[in-house]
């Protein structure tokens, strides 16, 4: 991978958060929790099911990438990023656009049907904030030099900067998929 302007690359990880928050806030926060709650029709996640597996990857990386921040030996100024041949992989791999291939969760990331609708959506627009914060507080520090371990290989480190992107394309993935989910709802909500 060739190495890419850090300040861009931020930028465009920044605005991707925004948009999410901006699309849980608009698309989900305000629905009825029986439409949060229902199933797809074919089967799949309800809405608060796709958040509710959101917030487990973020309940691991966010912590994570909080102690690699706070960890930096020192504030570096390097302005560019490379992401390496395997975040390169991941990240296609979890993008929409890129990735696919229909992928099973992991085991300890499979939601429950039974959730409370509204505390998954309000933990989710949390999240979203505290990973917009880091993305900031991100441009003080080496993208390259943090290593994170990834969750269901923890011997296996990513860069600080591929695991923001993969986390980012995982998020905009179950979002897609919440927001197709609700497409075939938004008829049956009553208006007033």
């Amino acid at each position: 991978m060739k190495p890419t302007s850090k300040a861009h690359f931020l930028d465009r990880l920044e605005g991707r958060v925004e948009q999410h928050i901006m699309e849980a806030v608009s698309h989900f926060q305000n629905l009825p929790e029986r439409i949060l709650l229902q199933p797809a029709k074919d089967g799949g996640w309800s809405i608060a099911q796709c958040l509710d597996h959101l917030n487990g990857y973020g309940d691991y990386y966010l912590p994570q990438i909080k102690k690699g921040l706070d960890g930096r030996k020192s504030r570096s100024f390097k302005s560019t990023f490379k992401s390496s041949w395997l975040g390169s992989y991941f990240t296609r791999m979890m993008e929409p656009d890129t990735g696919k291939r229909k992928m099973k969760a992991f085991k300890n990331h499979i939601p429950s049907p039974h959730l409370d609708a509204y505390a998954v959506v309000a933990a989710f627009i949390q999240q979203q904030e505290t990973l917009l914060q880091y993305l900031k507080q991100a441009r003080e520090a080496d993208l390259n030099a943090i290593r994170i371990p990834v969750s269901i290989a923890k011997f296996i480190k990513l860069n600080l900067g591929d695991v923001f992107q993969f986390l980012i394309a995982h998020n905009e993935r179950h979002i897609r998929q919440a927001k197709r989910h609700l497409a075939g709802k938004i008829e049956a909500i009553p208006q007033g």
